[in-house]
C-alpha cells in the first residue's frame, strides 16, 4: 500500500487476513468451493475458541479460579453471619412451605428455597456448565435457553460425581452453628437466601476438584497411570496431596477473613491481626480457616480421588457411586455426628 496511513493493523489486519481467501482469491471459485472454504474457516475459528478455553486447564489457571472462589465463600459467610442461627430454617415442617420430598414429608425452608432457586437457575442452563452441580439433580427442569457447547475437558460421565448431600450436611450441621449467634431473630427469608448463596459457592469450590484432578493427571501421567490402573485410592490421595500448599491456602483464607471481616477504619493504617479477640470480627478468622482445613480441602480431595479412580476406561463401578466414595462419605457423615451437632 503506497499510503502507510491506510494500512490496517491489529484487529483490522487480522480481519483482512481471514477474509481475503473468501473475497479475492476465491472469487473465481465455484459456489460449493467457496462454501467449503467458509466451513473450514469456521472450523478453525471454533477450534481456536475451544483451545483458548481449554488452555485454562492448567494448575496456575485453576489456582486463580480457586482464589476468586475463596472470596465468594468468605463474603457469603460474612453476609450469613449478620443473622442469628434461626434454627427453624433447617427443620423439616417447621415452616409450612408448599414443598414436599419424595416420601411426602414437608421440606425445610432451606430445602424449599434451594430447590425453587435451582428451578429458575436450571431453566437458564446453569447446570449445563461442567463446574455447577445441583442439590436436587433429579428435579433439574427443561431449558428455556438453547444449551451452550463447552469444550470437552473432563471425562465422559463426570457430571454424575456429585457429593452435595455431604456438602449440605456439613453446612447445616457444622458450619452454620459455628458462624452464627444462637437464637432466632425472625429474619428467616433473608438468612435462607444467604444460605443458598453459601451452599452454591461451597459446592462449586469442592466439585472444582474434578478440574484440579484432571490438570494434575495431565501434568503427571507417569505417576497417576499406574495408581489408577491398580485402583490405589490411598496412593492417588498421597500423590495429589501437597501439605505445604494446603497450609498456604489455610493461612491465606485466614488473612482474607481477617481483612474482610472487620469494619474499615480509615484512620487506622495497621493490618488486622487474626489473633485479635473474637469480638473484633464478624466471623473470627480461625473459624473460616478451620472450615477450609477440616472440610473444604478434604472434601475437594475426595472428589479428586473418585474422579481419578475412573479416569481410565474399564472401571467396574460408576463414577460417583464407587464403594470407596461411599465409605468416604460415610466417614464424613460420622464425623458430623461425633461433633454433637
Amino acid at each position: 500500500d503506497p499510503n502507510p496511513s491506510s494500512r490496517k493493523t491489529g484487529a483490522g489486519a487480522m480481519m483482512r487476513t481471514w477474509c481475503s481467501p473468501c473475497t479475492s482469491k476465491s472469487m473465481g471459485k465455484t459456489r460449493n468451493e467457496r462454501k467449503g472454504i467458509g466451513r473450514r474457516i469456521r472450523a478453525v475459528q471454533e477450534e481456536r475458541r475451544s483451545a483458548d478455553l481449554s488452555a485454562k486447564l492448567t494448575l496456575p489457571g485453576i489456582r486463580e479460579s480457586l482464589l476468586r472462589q475463596e472470596d465468594s465463600i468468605i463474603f457469603g459467610l460474612l453476609m450469613r453471619a449478620q443473622f442469628q442461627h434461626d434454627d427453624v430454617i433447617y427443620q423439616p415442617g417447621a415452616v409450612p412451605v408448599p414443598g414436599f420430598d419424595a416420601k411426602g414429608n414437608r421440606m425445610s425452608l432451606l430445602d424449599y428455597v434451594l430447590r425453587e432457586t435451582e428451578q429458575m437457575h436450571g431453566k437458564l442452563r446453569r447446570y449445563t456448565s461442567p463446574d455447577e452441580h445441583p442439590f436436587f439433580p433429579e428435579d433439574v427442569p427443561a431449558l428455556v435457553l438453547p444449551p451452550l457447547q463447552y469444550p470437552k475437558v473432563l471425562q465422559d460421565g463426570s457430571e454424575t460425581l456429585n457429593i452435595n448431600d455431604t456438602v449440605k450436611k456439613m453446612y447445616t450441621h457444622i458450619l452454620i452453628q459455628d458462624i452464627t449467634e444462637p437464637g432466632d431473630d425472625n429474619n428467616h427469608g433473608s438468612a435462607v437466601m444467604e444460605d443458598v448463596f453459601c451452599l452454591q459457592a461451597l459446592s462449586r469450590r469442592i466439585h472444582y476438584g474434578k478440574f484440579v484432578a484432571e490438570a494434575k493427571f495431565r501434568d503427571n501421567q507417569d505417576i497417576y497411570l499406574p495408581l489408577i490402573q491398580e485402583q490405589d485410592a490411598q496412593g492417588i490421595l498421597d500423590a495429589l496431596t501437597y501439605l505445604d500448599q494446603e497450609q498456604r491456602v489455610v493461612e491465606r483464607v485466614r488473612t482474607k477473613a481477617a481483612i474482610f471481616g472487620r469494619d474499615v477504619r480509615p484512620s487506622s493504617n495497621s493490618m488486622p491481626d487474626p489473633s485479635e479477640q473474637a469480638d473484633a470480627y464478624k466471623i473470627h478468622p480461625d473459624k473460616v480457616a478451620s472450615l477450609y482445613a477440616q472440610w473444604v480441602m478434604p472434601l475437594t480431595k475426595v472428589v479428586q480421588v473418585e474422579y481419578l479412580l475412573h479416569r481410565l476406561p474399564g472401571c467396574s463401578e460408576r463414577l460417583g457411586e464407587s464403594t470407596w466414595l461411599k465409605s468416604e462419605v460415610a466417614k464424613y457423615d460420622g464425623m458430623m455426628h461425633i461433633t454433637g451437632h
